[in-house]
């Protein structure tokens, strides 16, 4: 049953993103957050299909912390699901990310016309000075920013390395972090065809002001407290060693 309903699932999105496709690049001409509102129906729509034919539920915890104003969104990367429920979850936000998704059929003129922050990550300084510059120009605009700074999916259990870019931008721009967690990845797990289901949780913290902190020192209070939601979100037996070891030692 697993089998079928992952099958339906991406045959249905499959199905829907072609004629999709033409809506989307016909918001050219609109506004950027008018624009945004009309592209995430796809992800929005790929979320509402999750819950009912995948069976994969969700609830959220800490909800009242979302900010009004703009902010630096930074959370735990474990699978596709947080990126389209993010879209129903969170106000109107954009997305750090490497040049190269933008090329893609479909998903990348879809991700192209949602207003990204698009670097060329082999450029080092000058593609930390291009994600500032448009940062301050996406938030002037109304948007947040959502920026996973592990980098990359992590299966669950697993930790990353968390990368200074987000806590950058913020600083750099005035604005405060919110860190969140979740443990999607138990359900929708890493490069998975097989989506099982079950209730996510994500958890999203207090924001953090960054004003007097360093970007550094901003990373470390982010990773901190996901990290330490992470033990409560994910079964133990998950945890690899140095993980539980790190962990221990903040506690």
């Amino acid at each position: 049953m697993i089998f079928l309903r992952s099958a339906l699932y991406l045959i249905t999105l499959i199905i829907v993103v072609i004629p999709y496709s033409g809506l989307v690049l016909a918001t050219a001409p609109l506004p950027r957050l008018a624009r945004w509102k009309v592209i995430a129906g796809w992800p929005q729509f790929a979320f509402w299909l999750s819950q009912h034919l995948l069976g994969i539920g969700y609830e959220v915890v800490g909800r009242d912390n979302i900010p009004n104003a703009p902010t630096v969104i930074l959370s735990k990367h474990q699978s596709a699901w947080e990126t389209i429920a993010y879209t129903t979850i969170f106000p109107p936000h954009v997305y750090v990310l490497k040049r190269e998704l933008l090329w893609l059929p479909f998903l990348g003129w879809g991700l192209a016309l949602m207003s990204p922050i698009a670097i060329n990550r082999a450029k080092g300084k000058v593609a930390i000075r291009r994600m500032i510059e448009l940062g301050g120009e996406r938030l002037a605009q109304g948007f947040s920013i959502m920026v996973y700074p592990e980098g990359t999916r992590i299966p669950a259990g697993r930790r990353g390395t968390y990368k200074l870019g987000g806590g950058v931008l913020a600083v750099q721009n005035g604005v405060s972090v919110l860190p969140v967690a979740h443990n999607a990845g138990l359900l929708w797990p890493r490069n998975s065809f097989l989506k099982h289901p079950g209730k996510v949780t994500v958890v999203i913290g207090e924001p953090i002001e960054t004003t007097g902190l360093t970007a550094e020192e901003v990373m470390r209070r982010v990773e901190d407290w996901i990290e330490s939601q992470m033990v409560a979100l994910t079964p133990a037996h998950l945890f690899d060693a140095p993980h539980a070891a790190r962990t221990a030692v903040q506690s």
